[in-house]
């Protein structure tokens, strides 16, 4: 049995992971109380008194725009510890998984964004998790960096959970429509990243798999057609919601301005992680119908005991 150091347990895809890895090894789940991430002493203790085999790292700054004016914080995060994570790997010889975004690409591409496609962040979250990238990469150590974009779940904040109370509370949403991605849900995530790491385990010892690979959900939506989509399926459990008139009007990218600059197209391809893992997430809309589900009528599933 492997040991598992997993951070974020409470994050989207941290919540999920405990119970994808659940029968792979032990783990060891921390949140931001009992692992401060900005803290590198703190990181190096914890690593080095668990000595994990793999250390799976979602944890993350994810306030895209609070960033914007709180960037010591979000590169010591998204930036730094990273690469501590893959020093200490390094010295252990764990390995690493870690976990990026979209972010990190302009938007101006029109068809999707490749591994090998350059980087050009325009936000200071796109910088500081790049900056991550480029410092678990440059360590030496094992590692599978892992881009993904516009995550959702049935656990934590997101856009489906913000989009079922905004359509209870108002009559007129106003969505943005010129901004393009492939919505991804926690759970697909983690299980993927179960394969990944069973597959690692069995692969030949020559096989040379580290490195960094797109993993995002199939097809291609706009925030307002995705928001459409959730208030459908949501229709189908909520009868006041079924038989309310509520209007989403598609808006420009200007009309709603925010702090940190989002990319027009946050489509990746997931050619390489197929290629080299055989792994290939199903397409948006079937993942988000099974999430809508399960938010209400809950599985119950439970999380192992630690």
């Amino acid at each position: 049995m492997k040991k598992i150091l997993l951070t974020g347990k409470n994050g989207q895809v941290g919540w999920e992971l405990q119970r994808s890895l659940a029968s792979f090894g032990q783990i060891v789940a921390t949140d931001s109380k009992e692992l401060d991430l900005a803290d590198p002493d703190a990181i190096r203790r914890t690593v080095r008194s668990i000595a994990p085999d793999i250390i799976i790292n979602p944890a993350a700054y994810t306030a895209v725009d609070k960033a914007e004016s709180d960037a010591a914080r979000a590169m010591a995060v998204n930036g730094i510890a990273p690469g501590i994570l893959a020093e200490e790997s390094l010295r252990l010889g764990a390995l690493l998984v870690h976990y990026s975004t979209d972010y990190v690409f302009d938007g101006s591409k029109t068809a999707p964004y490749t591994e090998d496609d350059a980087p050009n962040p325009q936000s200071v979250y796109g910088s500081t998790k790049l900056a991550g990238e480029l410092a678990i990469r440059a360590s030496g150590c094992k590692h599978l960096i892992l881009r993904t974009s516009w995550v959702y779940g049935v656990h934590g904040g997101n856009f489906v959970k913000t989009i079922l109370r905004l359509a209870k509370e108002r009559n007129e949403l106003r969505i943005v429509a010129d901004q393009f991605g492939a919505p991804t849900w926690a759970r697909d995530i983690a299980e993927a990243t179960a394969s990944a790491l069973s597959f690692w385990q069995n692969a030949d010892r020559d096989s040379n798999l580290s490195g960094l690979y797109h993993l995002t959900a199939a097809g291609r939506i706009n925030w307002h057609q995705y928001a459409e989509e959730i208030v459908r399926l949501a229709r189908q459990y909520d009868p006041a919601l079924a038989s309310k008139a509520l209007a989403i009007h598609p808006i420009a990218t200007h009309e709603y301005p925010l702090p940190a600059k989002r990319p027009s197209n946050s489509v990746l391809a997931n050619d390489k992680i197929r290629d080299a893992f055989g792994i290939v997430l199903p397409e948006w809309q079937d993942s988000v119908a099974k999430c809508v589900r399960e938010i209400y009528e809950p599985t119950g599933m439970a999380l192992p005991p630690q």
